[in-house]
């Protein structure tokens, strides 16, 4: 029972050149290819599989700024903003709507964490509320119990991740940008010291400029023209359940399950963190840089299994442009979910809100979530090849932060003012360490 999602309809003829090339259809990429095209820029948009069917479709559709690392903050804010004025402008509708979060505890210590975030936050201008024993009992009514504390978020939202992705790359067509599905970049070519051109496995498309926004697949595809770019990859498994319970909380977070209403009704859920580590290649290879991310996250994470190295997503191999590659023997990346995981979820949301009983499985699935050693996304050129820039490592927030992350590639691409800061997201980070600096989210 996979992720739902929506299908469109795309070209299968590529054009000869474009003014820039969008590797990778998820929520980041057709963002990019969106803010780009309304800049009047010819946009060519390549997918291997189908638009938005990896972890686009697979997250809990949370758009949120609360507890946000406060290097993601800006971009937290400002995209909520864009996904508002994104449904204005096209019509196209992403299920985004501004419902609030609510976050539950009975732990005194978690409670002064977020107290902690609610000081930090105002001094970006950001709205959270503390609720007291009784407010947050009150919110949480739907749990039927009493709670020390909590907080509300109420200008934070949720979009729906099987309709997000497609409407904008639909939008993209509109604008006159080319979409194309089922179509893998095998890599680039470089002419005079810097990109000239993207090779796919329909052929090549001359371009003086390429963005790779290939979530799990960026570090190996990157390592095809020699950069090197510290990825791994955690298999978390969530699951849906139909329409049919009521008086419960929009999007609900605690320490034990999190919950969020979807578009029909249905809710998504998940338990926060939790995963398997599928081992690879890649993970081995990058494992030193990786160990204060595990050392911190290590509660939550279980061994996986051979699923990554069958997957082929993290792989070390080179490949040759002229002959199939691993993402077209993978198309969509689709793990096996956890099944012990998906029983402890459903029996934790059962337990938690009685009225979900109401309800029965509708889907469960996995997805790979793709993370930076520091746990903050890698946003910009890449210096071995000039004109080629990398947007990839969202470590589970690029969903949210999707529309704040697009806008900041066109402006890097463009030469545009940033809308934030791009310096704490410079892949030449990763060039020194990153130790002490693991993201708090």
């Amino acid at each position: 029972m996979r992720a739902p999602l929506q299908h469109i309809e795309t070209s299968g003829q590529l054009p000869r050149s474009a003014d820039a090339v969008v590797i990778g259809g998820g929520i980041v990429g057709v963002f990019t290819a969106y803010y780009l095209a309304r800049r009047g820029m010819k946009v060519a948009l390549v997918e291997k599989g189908r638009i938005g069917a990896e972890q686009s479709s697979r997250n809990w559709g949370w758009c949120r700024q609360q507890n946000r690392d406060a290097r993601e903050l800006p971009m937290a804010t400002r995209s909520l903003d864009l996904w508002d004025s994104f449904a204005t402008e096209t019509g196209e509708d992403t299920g985004f709507r501004r419902c609030g979060l609510l976050y539950l505890s009975n732990d005194e210590a978690e409670l002064a964490g977020w107290a902690r975030w609610r000081d930090f936050a105002k001094t970006a201008g950001v709205t959270t509320h503390m609720l007291d024993s009784a407010g947050a009992s009150e919110r949480g009514r739907a749990t039927g119990r009493t709670w020390k504390g909590g907080a509300f978020s109420p200008s934070d939202g949720t979009a729906d991740p099987s309709r997000a992705a497609p409407s904008v790359a639909r939008t993209i067509l509109k604008l006159g940008g080319t979409v194309h599905q089922n179509c893998a970049a095998r890599g680039i070519e470089t002419g005079a010291g810097r990109l000239s051109g993207v090779v796919t496995e329909s052929g090549t498309i001359r371009t003086k400029l390429a963005i790779l926004a290939g979530g799990a697949w960026a570090s190996s595809f990157c390592r095809q023209f020699g950069f090197r770019f510290p990825q791994a990859s955690i298999r978390s498994s969530i699951l849906s359940v139909s329409p049919g319970a009521e008086g419960l909380p929009d999007a609900l977070h605690t320490a034990r399950i999190s919950a969020t209403r979807r578009s029909d009704g249905g809710y998504t859920l998940a338990i926060s963190g939790r995963g398997r580590v599928d081992v690879t290649p890649q993970q081995l290879h990058f494992s030193s840089q990786f160990l204060p991310m595990f050392l911190k996250r290590w509660r939550s994470l279980a061994p996986g299994g051979l699923q990554g190295m069958r997957s082929g997503h993290e792989t070390l191999r080179h490949w040759r442009l002229d002959q199939p590659t691993p993402m077209e023997r993978m198309r969509i990346l689709d793990p096996a979910p956890d099944r012990a995981t998906i029983r402890l979820t459903h029996a934790r949301a059962l337990e938690l809100l009685p009225d979900l009983a109401k309800t029965r499985i509708s889907a469960a699935w996995a997805g790979y979530i793709d993370s930076t050693p520091d746990g903050v996304p890698a946003i910009g050129e890449i210096d071995v090849v000039p004109g080629f820039f990398l947007a990839a490592g969202f470590s589970g927030h690029g969903f949210g932060i999707g529309p704040g992350a697009g806008h900041l590639v066109a402006d890097l691409v463009t030469g545009s003012e940033p809308i934030v800061d791009p310096k704490s997201y410079d892949p030449r980070r990763f060039d020194a360490s990153v130790w002490g600096k693991v993201a708090d989210f």
